[in-house]
């Protein structure tokens, strides 16, 4: 039954999700065939790349992981692929490294291996998705003559001048200069229209919907004045943020750090610095852009790291704790957080595959790169060293012999429908962890234990072209944070221009809103609450996103003039049951020496196959991503080192 209320959201209004309907039918009625249905409609030339009309960043609707690039691998993990597997054909291609994952990680071991073997080395990258760049997502809006450009995943580059001198190199590779953003992102964009952060309370969670204007810029007494909190979790809201006594007394450094290291931080709000339950929920989804999961599942001295509020009495030393490598420490010379491409890092991913096969990504400067067009037909042809292979799920990586004496490795993969085989002297798994032990059920069990160790963490990167933004200009709100509702941030797009792209004139000009939901589960365990999460997006509808947001920005905006039904010209939904890779947590996992962690037993080479990607290093940064295939073409090329000779036969 439709909601009465939905005429009046325009959840009637003819949007840009064309791709999206025209594609459900088909993807989703194809589901509910038997596998050797499924994956035997579709003939031998499938391929969807070669259409002039396939560009994956124009599609809207539900994209991430899109219908039709994970029932394969889901089939793989039930078992029920074996008709298919039995017709498997070899491609009779010849290659010296066989890449599995098209993320940042599987390209930049494609640009390592390259490097080291020599530009005549033939290389084969397979991914299962429609578009190459893992969660590095690129989307796309029209209206009319303007263009919009939104990053659908991993978001900017992180205080690149604190990467390790391998991944400086590669960005100077592939011609990405970071100190170039200084110039194109307008860090007084924002605040020059006095427009600043928001909160907005939600009638259900809090009492009735009110938006607080000025977070961090009015004294909180004053932003709090009137939101619907008791005048105790107004007071206690503030003191987090303005007190600075010490609440941990006649304790050193690392005597507080201790004890930080196992209390979580809403222990810490409640046990240390004494405020009331009623506080609680204001707080609760801070961490949820971050880690996936609310205060009561992050550890307090991660947040001391991260300088969120209700530290600042303890007087910590600048330094990590034994064992713990904080995700970031508080120092004097910070970056600002601007290295930001309009798409994210799928630019990141575009440079690396201009790099891989010029002829795909045209131009030749960081600043024309985003708004080249790719040709997807020039990723894989016959006549390339290097090939990028869409659509292809591998489902089986193996020795032919014995892992300790054989010579080359296979790969079976399923394309349009049909399992094909192709081998190499080596093979770098780039997809992530939790995937290999079916990939490669030979692994050794405690290598298999260790890789299924980290669950992914599930995320919602919503992307909305609105047609303006008059409604939070007036508003003063650039950022929005709501603790209570389906979406927990909501921000107007970074302002930045680069080369012929530019940003938004104005509030009466068209912009690109992002919106982030993660589906945890408060009071499990963080690896139940992610693997909860993965269950919960897999079920969701288009339309039950779709609703949501235009209820939330209604609420939030509705008073300013904004109209859902009337200001709303395109929706992506980027759903990611699998997203983040899994950082430990010292409120579950057990402080480990690094050669006893679970990420190092399970990236072990085994035989000619080894493992990269952000899960390698249990961390969920580009730059890890990137030391992550370092190492393991570097242990792969060790490893064949005596078959160089027949490297670009």
């Amino acid at each position: 039954m439709r909601d009465p209320r939905d005429r009046d959201l325009g959840m009637d209004r003819r949007i840009t999700r064309r791709d999206f309907l025209n594609g459900i039918a088909i993807t989703v009625g194809a589901s509910l065939l038997p596998p050797e249905t499924l994956f035997a409609f579709q003939g031998d030339d499938f391929a969807p790349e070669r259409s002039p009309d396939y560009y994956p960043p124009a599609k809207t609707g539900l994209r991430g992981s899109h219908p039709g690039s994970f029932e394969v691998a889901h089939a793989m993990r039930d078992g029920s692929l074996g008709p298919v597997l039995k017709e498997a054909r070899p491609t009779n291609e010849h290659y010296d490294v066989i890449i599995v994952g098209g993320g940042i990680s599987g390209l930049a071991a494609a640009h390592f291996f390259r490097t080291t073997a020599g530009p005549d080395a033939r290389i084969l990258v397979l991914d299962n998705h429609d578009d190459f760049g893992g969660h590095a997502k690129r989307n796309e809006f029209h209206l009319g003559s303007r263009y919009l450009i939104g990053y659908g995943g991993t978001q900017s580059l992180e205080s690149p001048g604190h990467y390790s001198a391998v991944a400086k190199g590669v960005l100077t590779d592939i011609g990405i200069d970071p100190q170039k953003f200084y110039t194109a992102y307008d860090q007084k964009y924002y605040s020059s229209r006095h427009m600043g952060r928001g909160v907005f309370f939600d009638r259900e969670t809090f009492g009735r919907d009110y938006l607080a204007v000025g977070a961090g810029q009015k004294p909180w007494a004053e932003f709090l004045a009137h939101a619907p909190l008791s005048e105790a979790a107004k007071r206690d809201i503030a003191r987090v943020y303005e007190e600075k006594a010490d609440h941990m007394p006649g304790l050193t450094s690392d005597q507080k750090k201790a004890k930080l290291v196992k209390m979580s931080y809403r222990d810490y709000l409640l046990n240390v610095l004494g405020v009331s339950r009623d506080a609680l929920p204001f707080f609760q989804t801070h961490t949820h852009d971050l880690y996936g999961i609310g205060i009561e599942a992050v550890p307090a001295l991660d947040l001391w790291g991260l300088e969120y509020p209700g530290f600042q009495g303890l007087n910590l030393e600048h330094t990590n704790y034994p064992g713990i490598s904080l995700t970031a420490i508080p120092k004097d010379d910070d970056e600002p957080y601007i290295f930001h491409f309009p798409d994210g890092n799928a630019s990141v991913a575009r440079s690396l595959v201009r790099k891989l096969i010029p002829a795909a990504v045209p131009g030749h400067a960081m600043e024309d790169l985003v708004t080249s067009r790719v040709n997807y037909a020039q990723l894989d042809t016959p006549g390339s060293r290097v090939r990028i292979r869409l659509n292809s799920t591998a489902v089986r990586v193996r020795h032919v012999g014995d892992p300790t004496s054989a010579t080359e490795v296979e790969v079976m993969y399923v394309r349009g429908g049909k399992a094909w085989t192709v081998r190499a002297p080596g093979c770098v798994l780039a997809c992530w962890n939790g995937v290999v032990p079916y990939l490669c059920p030979e692994i050794p069990e405690r290598q298999r234990k260790a890789l299924g160790y980290g669950v992914k963490v599930p995320l919602v990167y919503t992307n909305v072209a609105l047609k303006n933004w008059r409604g939070f200009s007036t508003l003063g709100v650039a950022h929005v944070e709501a603790p209570g509702s389906f979406f927990s941030n909501m921000t107007l797009d970074f302002p930045v221009s680069l080369g012929a792209y530019h940003f938004s004139r104005g509030p009466d000009n068209p912009i690109v809103m992002h919106l982030l939901r993660t589906p945890c589960k408060p009071g499990l365990p963080a690896r139940d609450q992610h693997r909860a999460g993965h269950a919960e997006l897999l079920g969701m509808s288009f339309e039950t996103f779709e609703r949501a947001l235009r209820d939330e920005l209604n609420r939030i905006a509705g008073s300013a003039g904004f109209d859902a039904a009337r200001d709303i010209a395109g929706i992506t939904v980027n759903r990611w049951p699998h997203g983040y890779a899994y950082e430990y947590n010292s409120l579950w996992d057990p402080i480990l020496p690094e050669n006893e962690q679970p990420c190092y037993i399970g990236r072990q080479p085994f035989g000619r196959i080894t493992i990269a990607n952000s899960d390698a290093g249990a961390f969920a940064y580009t730059n890890v991503a990137i030391d992550q295939a370092h190492r393991a073409v570097g242990e792969l090329t060790s490893r064949v080192s005596s078959h160089k000779a027949g490297i670009g036969r």
